[in-house]
């Protein structure tokens, strides 16, 4: 038996666990209808057959219908639910993993404008600024109906076989009764006493106790310190930790530190890359400590090393590696096969989490297959018969080509211009908050080398290159180059330079620097925060109503935090139209959609954002020398069939492009390309 920290079984009450490692609840917002169906399953699924041995699901299910989903939630208060929560269960237990549901009503965390259209209800007169939604003032008759409706979620649960159920203590409607912050009522539920604040959520448990038994496990997630001055503080949450301890009526505490009622408390609860990995670990090990209780935790422990330590020095029972189980989602079968290094690592891009605060579902930056189970493999299969690839290009979209041909069994080469790989990620881990992006590289070229894909770096791909290679496929990966036209202007204009430029530091910020950012991405406010470090004096514009919309909340807070204290101004619904040299200045002229007002302002430098044109001379020339001339079938690429367009039968090979070789996107999307093309090849 192994004596590795993280596989050892873990007795919660009746429930075997196989080892220590869990995901804690999360909403990849893959509902249809508010049910947990077959993709809600098959992702859940994937984890478990791979060893994991707690899946907490969903983040969070509704109990009532004043608790409309803010993004695509499982409605636990329907009765239809059950079978549905029994497909869920039933996939689980199949492979070994217990199967538990996090519980909440959001309280003001939510809007009245979904669902039934019912007013918002809270503890608090104050909206949530993140939600925006003035709640109404709860009433009696309102905790009375909602405590019941919380043991009817969790009875439902239990007869779609859940081993256990958590209920949601950070940010929703039991952790704005507990929180001095939140609570504007007066009489038994008040904020006065620490007991009046605690009832609610205790009237939840004893319910839940009532209607459900002894039998169904009962915990909570929930924050001990809000990491706020009038908060609660971490003597006073260790003291309710210990009150919930003292009910008999809890099996497991799930430990959360701060708030999360803005972007910026967000981020520190749920750390991005270039945060601290691990922040409340020790603070969590305290609860524990303190209480006796089996207790959780999940807070960016994205490696198996700080999860074994978390494990092995007593601060946790159960550790949450829920992001990393998105990048990787066998993490646990790695570890028992010996194969910690072939993980793929989580990089805290946080692509996942941002994209479904703002309605969209939960993907993974560089896993393209998570959330798509049911079409796209994690495990690549071995191709029928051998062929000889040719891939020009080494960035994400090329690396991942060669990586999945590789897997396929092809002989691969690769040719690339520069003297190392990366692409674009290169000039994106030139920030030291972004660094952790190369790993999306090297975690590559690492599966490559062990594959034994040739490549050939400072090498610029010819024509006569690849045809001496006799290649059966050619992938052109060749991605973009910074574009600098204006929209809908023929031509680029003299005298701006592009983001790319200031961020690689082959042109120097200017004492007075425009960023006009028209793509709304990374590279526009990575820009700026070379140039602002630097001390210039920046505006940052947009023809946007908002900026950086493609950069999205979490990872907005680390340039935010470090913009503001520089002399950086914010400027929106501006279209830049000219820019030209007056002397030593450049004279812009400013225009809006909104008007025909113009205007003119002078700065020093003029600063590009406009993503990128296809680097594609060498794809059309080799397009006439393809026997499907370039064409994809997107039917078959879409139902996952081999590419089988012939359009010149005297053809030499199939050729492909993806990724920025085709048009500018982001990273997920050139990784997608790649996998879903080559995975049939």
């Amino acid at each position: 038996m192994s004596k590795d920290p993280l596989l050892q079984p873990f007795q919660l009450r009746h429930l075997t666990l196989r080892n220590r490692i869990m995901t804690t609840s999360h909403e990849p917002a893959y509902t249809e209808d508010g049910m947990p169906k077959k993709r809600y399953v098959a992702y859940h699924a994937e984890r478990a057959k791979a060893g994991l041995a707690l899946a907490m699901t969903a983040g969070s299910a509704a109990v009532s219908k004043d608790s409309p989903p803010v993004f695509n939630n499982i409605l636990a208060y329907r009765d239809d639910v059950v079978p549905w929560i029994r497909s869920l269960t039933d996939a689980a237990h199949e492979h070994g993993c217990a199967v538990m549901i996090q519980l909440t009503h959001l309280g003001r965390r939510t809007t009245w404008n979904k669902g039934h259209w019912l007013p918002s209800v809270s503890s608090s007169r104050h909206r949530e600024p993140a939600h925006r939604a003035f709640p109404k003032l709860i009433e009696d008759w309102d905790i009375e109906r909602i405590i019941t409706e919380f043991a009817d979620a969790a009875q439902r649960m239990q007869a779609g076989g859940m081993d256990g159920i958590e209920l949601q203590v950070y940010g929703h409607l039991l952790d704005q009764f507990w929180s001095p912050l939140t609570n504007d009522l007066t009489g038994p539920y008040g904020a006065d006493t620490l007991e009046n604040r605690m009832r609610f959520p205790m009237d939840v448990i004893d319910a839940i106790r009532k209607r459900v038994g002894s039998e169904l496990i009962v915990g909570l997630r929930y924050t001990a310190d809000e990491v706020q001055k009038g908060g609660i503080t971490p003597a006073e949450g260790l003291e309710m930790s210990k009150r919930l301890a003292a009910t008999g009526k809890v099996d497991f505490l799930n430990v959360i530190r701060g708030r999360i009622h803005t972007d910026p408390a967000m981020t520190d609860v749920i750390p991005v890359q270039g945060m601290k990995n691990a922040p409340h670990l020790d603070f969590a090990g305290e609860v524990k400590k303190a209480t006796g209780m089996p207790t959780f935790h999940a807070a960016r422990i994205p490696d198996v090393a700080t999860a074994r330590y978390a494990v092995q020095a007593g601060l946790l029972d159960m550790v949450g590696m829920t992001r990393a189980h998105l990048a990787d989602p066998h993490i646990v079968r790695k570890i028992e096969d010996g194969r910690e290094d072939d993980i793929r690592p989580c990089v805290g891009a946080t692509y996942c989490l941002d994209r479904i605060y703002q309605g969209g579902e939960a993907l993974c930056i560089h896993n393209a297959a998570t959330g798509r189970e049911l079409t796209m493999p994690h495990e690549i299969a071995e191709a029928s018969s051998k062929k000889k690839l040719v891939i020009v290009g080494a960035g994400p979209a090329g690396l991942e080509a060669a990586r999945v041909a590789a897997e396929r069994g092809h002989d691969v080469t690769v040719l690339e211009a520069a003297a190392e790989p990366g692409g674009q990620i290169r000039l994106t881990a030139r920030n030291p908050r972004r660094r952790e992006m190369i790993s999306i590289i090297d975690w590559r070229m690492t599966q490559c080398v062990a594959r034994d894909v040739v490549f050939r770096f400072n090498t610029w791909a010819e024509v006569e290159d690849v045809k001496a290679l006799s290649p059966d496929v050619v992938i052109i990966a060749t991605g973009g180059m910074a574009n600098t036209q204006l929209f809908e202007r023929h031509g680029e204009p003299p005298n701006v330079v592009t983001s790319w430029d200031i961020i690689s530091g082959d042109v120097k910020p200017a004492n007075h620097v425009l960023i006009y950012d028209e793509s709304g991405d990374h590279a526009g406010l990575q820009a700026a925060e070379v140039a602002a470090s630097a001390g210039a004096r920046v505006e940052i514009m947009t023809p946007d109503r908002t900026f950086a919309p493609d950069v999205m909340a979490m990872n907005l807070v680390p340039y935010m935090r470090s913009l503001q204290d520089k002399d950086v101004t914010f400027t929106v619904t501006r279209r830049l139209l000219d820019v030209q040299r007056q002397g030593n200045k450049l004279t812009t002229t400013i225009g809006t959609d909104y008007s025909d007002h113009i205007y003119h302002a002078d700065y020093q430098q003029v600063v590009v954002n406009y993503g990128t044109l296809p680097l594609d001379d060498l794809y059309f020339d080799l397009k006439p020398l393809s026997s499907n001339g370039g064409a994809v079938d997107h039917d078959a690429l879409i139902a996952g069939q081999p590419q089988t367009i012939r359009r010149n039968d005297d053809g030499q090979f199939q050729l492909f492009r993806i990724g920025d070789a085709v048009s500018a996107r982001n990273t997920h999307a050139a990784i997608y390309d790649a996998l879903r093309l080559l995975k049939d090849i």
